[in-house]
């Protein structure tokens, strides 16, 4: 019986390549050239192809799916968001969905607390002090920072990432406080105080860590009014979406010290970042690395192939179906 064909639109990691050949007939990316931004040309090497295994960014709008061969049962999204995807348009195909949630928490809320660290201590200007060749010795007022003990972190969407994070920043003697759709069972609170408003919830942090996910209903949800409402000094970090930050209203803050410092992983039509960031001292920016590990690529990218293997070897429903 021939291998269901699978189209990889980008270069994954090698076992999970590797274990994609043995199982599959595999169209891939092997220098992850960038056609995988062009629904067409996704559309056009998917011909034959019962899955396909995507990655965050890659447009599967509804333009994209229209124009997917009649072959494909089944979309593998190399992430736990799903916002590069209709999932309504995939749906009124008959197309499942899948993605990988779980086993990214833990090391994207490491990126988290990595730049909550490196906002709240200066560490980047301190970096590039050196790097510049500009440092002279160590002075009493150097690069001051502020400590975290002690301090207030408010976690935005108490999610699996976000509990890693309120997990860490307990080690560091913070003080935790929540704001969700809801409050949660006791027993995952973690200690942390919930907040049923913004203002409320805003108003009694030291710093915001945002873990909400993108789409119409975040859209910019960190704006200049909400960014009133914080404490004078405050900091803010963004793992989760680049769109649920108003990019003006942050800059504008940040050029002020309305807010001391950011520390953002993410960016609004992201690879591309605000212009406006570059040139401030104060915001630590990195290249979307939450998952960036060698061990959670491979966890995610076996979960990607768990979900297509149930469905297109199996006949079963994936573990982790969207929807």
């Amino acid at each position: 019986m021939p291998k269901p064909v699978l189209l990889l639109t980008r270069l994954l990691p090698p076992a999970i390549e590797a274990r994609a050949a043995r199982d599959y007939s595999v169209v891939n990316n092997p220098t992850d050239a960038p056609w995988y931004k062009d629904g067409t040309e996704i559309a056009r090497r998917a011909e034959g192809a019962s899955g396909i295994l995507i990655a965050a960014g890659d447009p599967f709008n509804a333009a994209t799916i229209a124009a997917l061969p009649a072959s494909v049962k089944v979309i593998s999204t190399f992430s736990v968001g799903t916002d590069h995807i209709d999932l309504k348009a995939a749906a009124a195909r008959g197309i499942m969905v899948t993605n990988t949630p779980d086993v990214l928490s833990f090391a994207t809320a490491e990126i988290a607390f990595t730049l909550l660290l490196m906002a709240a201590r200066r560490a980047g200007e301190g970096e590039r002090m050196v790097r510049a060749g500009q440092w002279e010795g160590w002075a009493p007022t150097q690069l001051m920072g502020v400590t975290l003990q002690g301090k207030r972190l408010g976690i935005l969407g108490y999610g699996r990432i976000g509990r890693e994070m309120g997990v860490m920043a307990k080690g560091f003697g913070m003080e935790l406080h929540y704001r969700n759709n809801r409050r949660l069972a006791p027993e995952l609170e973690n200690g942390a105080q919930y907040h049923d408003s913004d203002e409320g919830f805003l108003g009694a942090i030291d710093i915001l860590s945002m873990h909400i996910p993108g789409g119409a209903a975040t859209a910019k949800w960190l704006n200049a009014t909400r960014i009133g409402q914080m404490r004078q000094g405050a900091i803010v970090i963004n793992t989760g979406r680049g769109s649920t930050v108003d990019d003006e209203a942050l800059i504008a803050a940040l050029k002020t010290g309305r807010i001391r410092a950011a520390g953002l992983d993410v960016f609004d039509g992201e690879p591309r970042v605000n212009p406006g960031y570059l040139g401030l001292e104060n915001v630590a920016l990195l290249p979307h690395l939450g998952s960036a590990t060698i061990e959670t690529r491979d966890r995610m990218g076996n979960l990607a192939l768990d979900n297509l293997d149930a469905v297109l070897l199996r006949g079963e429903n994936p573990p982790a179906l969207v929807g």
